[in-house]
């Protein structure tokens, strides 16, 4: 069964439009006296006082998608207007309160979003039931074991905004700047997806430059259908496997990004095997594969 089949169900203004009919808050401007109206749409499941969204600016080209994954569904946002990504990450991120999204942020998966559509619904089912069944309905005590498993009621969702992907010029890899903004998104996209699977299903496993190099290299290969080394070294500011500035110093810790470059090169190289050996994986398939090999194919210095 294919994995990574994209259902791409509103675009334009309906895509935040039907957004926020199930995530509220979305109708709250961000702003310092936010906090309390945030608070009680999202944990006590109030609605929001005025159903307005003006202080987006919403786009033609925003969309909405389903997408499937190994590690369960995930909704996928994408809002054409930075501006936009950046109000949104402050009302879902930062419960309605500005704050500063770095110039250097593309993407963010917030996994655990109450959905209260969800809790409602199963009221409304629960109350008919019992009635049905000639029992008198106690709702507080179905809430609490309702609610007592997250998967019941929460969402995961992944917004993503528009440009080039880790700011590289299309001209770097020959293409147009519609082409090149084209192929940013699917591997954003798939990037992002990526690091959804992982978290969920290797939470042992996380590091901060294995998962990069992972969603990188599943981003390119779902984009072009074939890993590209040298691309990804471009994301991550390598050449000739030296370290000549780049998102690597985001994600080194510890290491110097000149020393680790070498450790990241040597990965890269024995990813393309990978790749070659497993052509005909999904990306989602390949996720899963690369994460598999990541004892054999990192810890080995």
């Amino acid at each position: 069964m294919k994995t990574d089949k994209t259902d791409i169900a509103y675009y334009g203004y309906d895509a935040l439009g039907h957004l926020a009919e199930t995530y509220q808050q979305l109708y709250v401007a961000p702003g310092e006296n936010s906090g309390d109206l945030y608070k009680s749409i999202v944990l006590r499941g109030e609605d929001a006082p005025e159903k307005d969204l003006s202080h987006f600016i919403r786009s033609k080209q925003d969309s909405l998608a389903a997408e499937d994954t190994p590690a369960g569904p995930v909704s996928v946002l994408t809002l054409h207007e930075r501006q936009d990504f950046e109000l949104f990450l402050q009302i879902i991120g930062n419960r309605c309160m500005p704050c500063e999204v770095p110039v250097t942020q593309g993407a963010s998966i917030f996994d655990g979003l109450i959905n209260w559509v969800k809790i409602r619904q199963h009221k409304e089912e629960y109350i008919k039931k019992s009635a049905q069944e000639g029992i008198v309905p106690d709702w507080p005590a179905e809430f609490r074991r309702f609610t007592s498993d997250k998967k019941n009621y929460t969402d995961a969702l992944i917004v993503l905004s528009c440009g080039p992907y880790s700011n590289i010029p299309a001209k770097r890899f020959g293409f147009t700047e519609d082409q090149w903004l084209k192929h940013s998104h699917d591997i954003r996209k798939f990037h992002e997806c990526t690091h959804f699977i992982c978290r969920r299903m290797f939470p042992q496993k996380i590091d901060a430059v294995w998962d990069e190099l992972v969603a990188d290299a599943v981003g390119i290969h779902a984009a072009f259908g074939a890993f590209d080394m040298e691309m990804e070294e471009a994301f991550l500011g390598i050449q000739d496997g030296a370290y000549i500035g780049g998102r690597l110093q985001n994600y080194a810790s510890e290491k110097c990004p000149s020393e680790l470059s070498k450790t990241v090169h040597r990965v890269l190289q024995a990813f393309c095997g990978v790749f070659q050996n497993n052509a005909g994986l999904s990306p989602y398939e390949m996720a899963v594969k690369l994460e598999d090999q990541k004892e054999a194919l990192w810890d080995n210095d």
